[in-house]
């Protein structure tokens, strides 16, 4: 399974801020640090804001954070309000099953308790697992933004 870079970014974003927790980020500072486009990130913060991972706020002082403590925020939860689908092969798209077998297939079990058991994986983290004790992460970042 790959997850999209949308997702990808998500994530990033998240631990980002998560290493700032007392400050206000604005997304130019999140695209000069991870050298990222900044036309796809502006989509993903409005998508983390809009499921409600994040609080932004325009204007001069604006920017964004967390909305809730990194704990509090669940690494499978991002994924799975992220990530746009968890189509693995083409017979989980009710749309595109095509597959002759499909009737008498059993891959489609075994693929799908794999993506489940992977989420319910992604679901014993949380955002602040990323970050803690990893001091060179927060040197890096907290180096960059000073």
């Amino acid at each position: 399974m790959q997850l999209t870079l949308h997702t990808d970014y998500a994530l990033r974003v998240l631990i980002y801020l998560s290493t700032h927790p007392e400050k206000t980020v604005t997304i130019d500072e999140i695209t000069d640090f991870y050298e990222i486009s900044r036309n796809h990130l502006v989509k993903v913060v409005h998508n983390l804001s809009s499921k409600g991972f994040i609080n932004t706020s325009r204007g001069k002082h604006g920017g964004m954070q967390l909305s809730r403590p990194p704990q509090d925020i669940s690494i499978g939860d991002v994924v799975r309000q992220i990530e746009a689908n968890f189509d693995i092969v083409e017979c989980f798209n009710p749309s595109t099953k095509k597959c002759r077998v499909l009737p008498i297939c059993n891959l489609k079990t075994v693929l799908q308790q794999a993506n489940e058991a992977f989420l319910a994986f992604l679901d014993q983290y949380s955002l602040a697992d990323a970050v803690k004790s990893n001091t060179e992460l927060k040197r890096i970042v907290t180096r960059f933004s000073a």
